[in-house]
């Protein structure tokens, strides 16, 4: 496998091989170190006994998610394609396995196997191939198992009355629409022309919802990762 081939998958790219193609992909990725940011910042502000290295950790890996996709977006080769798509796939694993144990309260062995299930999904998600043998929804429905455990989730709290429900669900939400932006990149990418330049499509749309829902996780697990199930919905703000 050729790892400098290039890969020509948005519409802001087109068939334009150059480093700075993909402008508004690129530059949105900066949402993500902004979330980073603004996450470390909560986290910071925690007492110091609140302070749990496993946060710092995931909030470190959305600034990662955020440089590799940058690297993708501005060198679209496929070694760059997995130092953007590792990151992501590594932190939904990890928060699949956080809200498990810290937000819902299960053991590590219901833990792992509710992890090894959820690795499954994604994968038979990423295996699926629509008409021609093209990839479902743009790529999109690779990421639909992250969207329905997400949720699932959230409902499972929210019947819990644990603090982090509102955070999932609303995390949910905005996956939601940001995955309706990936899907239609190329579908509409025609109709994005803007000022006779372009066209932009809507993947960065993608980049910033979905930095938005990392910051909402990421103060979840600051916030509420050691609050007991009794808790209580009423603690979100």
């Amino acid at each position: 496998m050729n790892w400098s081939e290039q890969i020509f998958t948005y519409c802001e790219r087109g068939q334009d091989p150059a480093f700075w193609a993909e402008p508004l992909n690129a530059i949105s990725n900066g949402a993500f170190i902004v979330a980073a940011i603004a996450a470390f910042i909560i986290w910071f502000l925690q007492p110091h006994n609140n302070r749990r290295m496993v946060d710092f950790l995931l909030i470190l890996l959305v600034a990662v998610i955020g440089t590799g996709s940058f690297l993708f977006h501005t060198l679209a080769t496929r070694w760059a394609s997995l130092a953007d798509i590792i990151p992501i796939g590594i932190f939904m694993l990890a928060y699949m396995a956080y809200a498990l144990k810290r937000f819902v309260n299960v053991g590590w062995l219901i833990t792992a196997f509710g992890v090894v299930v959820f690795v499954i999904a994604l994968w038979q998600a990423g295996e699926m191939r629509c008409g021609g043998g093209g990839r479902c929804f743009n790529g999109s429905v690779a990421y639909f198992p992250a969207f329905f455990a997400m949720l699932l989730l959230g409902i499972v709290l929210a019947v819990q009355r644990h603090a982090a429900a509102v955070s999932l669900i609303s995390a949910s939400v905005i996956f939601a629409v940001s995955l309706t932006a990936r899907s239609i990149d190329m579908e509409i990418c025609r109709m994005t022309v803007v000022d006779g330049q372009g066209p932009i499509g809507t993947h960065f749309i993608w980049h910033t919802l979905n930095a938005t829902l990392l910051f909402i996780l990421l103060r979840a697990a600051v916030l509420y990762g050691g609050v007991a199930r009794s808790a209580g919905i009423a603690q979100e703000r």
